[in-house]
């Protein structure tokens, strides 16, 4: 019996203008080396059966795209290749031009380059001790002060060990793939996404001695509420995972992070490099520019 190559999903993002050719490309490159089993929307939440006999979920997006599709396919350890029609293209390392290239090892029975990620599982503690989930991330989990923007405290415990208060704007725990995100930004690490890590990241921290910290990711990470925003009107205090779902908080309650039970797996680009990205696309070490040598 011939080779059929691989049984492909293909996940589009259709709010991307751009969206209506590629998905034509894609569709061409699939059927010619795969098989396509369908075509579904991003993000409607639900978990579609046919993803159930996939051998591989192509997502047709940007990395937000690939974020959101990620946690919704987490529990079924099925690959996800992701198709850039965003900005930045850091998670999804691929674009149409590429995967045409490379189709007949993608689609076909060729060797895929895996990574395994960990995923991060969010908890909300409620003053009874009852634990109830409230979701996963990629990138990272973020506690913020929301309206009306006063500052916070956050007490902070690391596998059951008292760490120190943060006050300021909040906190961020990331995932080594999220070092890059909202994280950076506010001043943490970047940290490879091969090492097995999370990192706690203050925003604007009322305080010059509070520094952001890598920690293991067997890790367990619990957030106390010393002082939230909640003047019953305008929002408040919020855990917000990976920029997309957001659970507001309230007095009494506790945050618990840690790994989850399931990770997701990307593939990555062959002839992508994760040092020529972090240059090309996050500009790191790039000089000042000069405008021109002046005259003494």
């Amino acid at each position: 019996m011939a080779d059929t190559g691989r049984s492909v999903l293909l996940v589009v993002n259709r709010d991307k203008p751009e969206a209506e050719p590629v998905t034509h490309r894609l569709v061409d490159a699939i059927t010619a080396h795969g098989t396509l089993l369908g075509q579904i929307d991003a993000g409607n939440g639900s978990l579609p059966e046919i993803a159930e006999d996939a051998d591989l979920i192509v997502v047709l997006g940007g990395d937000g795209t690939l974020l959101g599709e990620g946690r919704r396919f987490a529990g079924l350890d099925v690959p996800l290749l992701g198709v850039n029609l965003g900005r930045l293209g850091f998670l999804a390392e691929f674009d149409v031009g590429e995967v045409e290239q490379q189709a007949a090892v993608l689609f076909g029975s060729g060797p895929l380059v895996r990574r395994d990620m960990p995923m991060l599982c969010a908890e909300m503690i409620e003053p009874d001790g009852t634990a109830r989930m409230v979701g996963i991330a990629m990138n990272e989990a973020v506690i913020t002060a929301g309206p009306p923007y006063r500052v916070i405290e956050l007490s902070i415990s690391i596998d059951g060990s008292i760490g120190p208060v943060v006050r300021g704007d909040g906190l961020i725990l990331s995932t080594a793939l999220g070092s890059t995100a909202y994280t950076v930004s506010a001043g943490g690490p970047i940290v490879h996404p091969g090492t097995d890590a999370f990192v706690i990241t203050p925003i604007a921290a009322h305080s010059l001695a509070f520094r952001p910290i890598v920690i293991p990711a067997s890790c367990t990470v619990e957030l106390d509420l010393v002082r939230l925003n909640d003047d019953g009107r305008s929002g408040g205090t919020t855990l917000v995972l990976d920029g997309q779902n957001h659970e507001r908080i309230y007095a009494g309650q506790r945050v618990r992070l840690r790994r989850h039970n399931k990770s997701i797996t990307l593939i990555d680009n062959p002839n992508g490099s994760y040092w020529r990205t972090l240059i090309d696309k996050l500009h790191w070490a790039k000089p000042p520019a000069i405008s021109g040598d002046r005259q003494a």
